[in-house]
């Protein structure tokens, strides 16, 4: 059994509509990638996407999913890809395990127990491991959308920050990214009521603005952003 909220076929149609924007998905997975060890577990893969990037990058990777359809796609995805391990892993966690990093993209919004979540998180990495997240940020910018696939908050760099303490990880990292991207959401998503998906405009997104947003964040630290990025370490 699982907590995580939400419209599971809404949400897979969400993560369908990511794998177009191979611009955004590098970035964020670039992101990740100083922080991994030898054996990563992504919680919550959806599709596998990130997770196929991940590959590619050279990491040592399982994929887990605890959505019964979204598990069957993974396995599908990657039955010949001896890269990537698949299994079945629900939250709350209970076995504890010895992995380097714990990554989980989009994943904490949707658990109403997020402090028990990453307890859990750490209890499968090996001490000093590494948690590594992206969340949604701003609560003004929840909508219709977030709601309906499961998001149960947003947050902002110092409540989530708040919540690796109190699962009694040690932060290493926590910031905004994607700035401009928290108006194109609020305005798409809240004001206008829609939801990101395939087209024109997103393609022209990922293609113009998002290398150029990401040279600049390599430089600046962003005070507001699309999402919070963070890196907490087991003690």
């Amino acid at each position: 059994m699982t907590d995580i909220a939400g419209d599971s076929a809404l949400m897979s149609d969400a993560l369908e509509d990511l794998e177009s924007a191979r611009n955004y998905r590098d970035w964020l997975c670039s992101l990740g990638l100083p922080y991994f060890g030898d054996d990563v577990l992504e919680i919550g893969s959806g599709l596998g996407h990130y997770a196929a990037d991940w590959a590619d990058m050279g990491v040592n990777i399982t994929a887990s999913e605890a959505d019964p359809t979204r598990l069957a796609a993974l396995r599908a995805r990657f039955a010949d890809d001896q890269r990537v391990r698949v299994r079945e892993l629900s939250v709350p966690i209970a076995e504890t395990g010895d992995y380097s990093t714990v990554v989980a993209y989009n994943v904490v919004e949707h658990i109403p127990d997020h402090v028990g979540a990453l307890r859990s998180f750490a209890g499968l990495l090996r001490p000093g491991g590494a948690v590594v997240l992206i969340v949604p940020a701003f609560q003004f910018a929840m909508s219709e959308f977030d709601r309906a696939i499961g998001h149960q908050r947003r947050y902002r760099t110092a409540g989530l920050a708040s919540v690796l303490r109190r699962a009694e990880l040690k932060v290493e990292r926590c910031h905004y990214i994607n700035g401009p991207g928290l108006l194109a959401w609020y305005v798409t998503c809240r004001l206008l009521r829609g939801r990101p998906k395939q087209g024109p405009l997103l393609t022209a997104y990922d293609r113009l603005y998002v290398p150029a947003q990401r040279w600049i964040e390599s430089k600046v630290t962003m005070p507001f952003g699309q999402s919070v990025f963070a890196v907490a370490r087991k003690r």
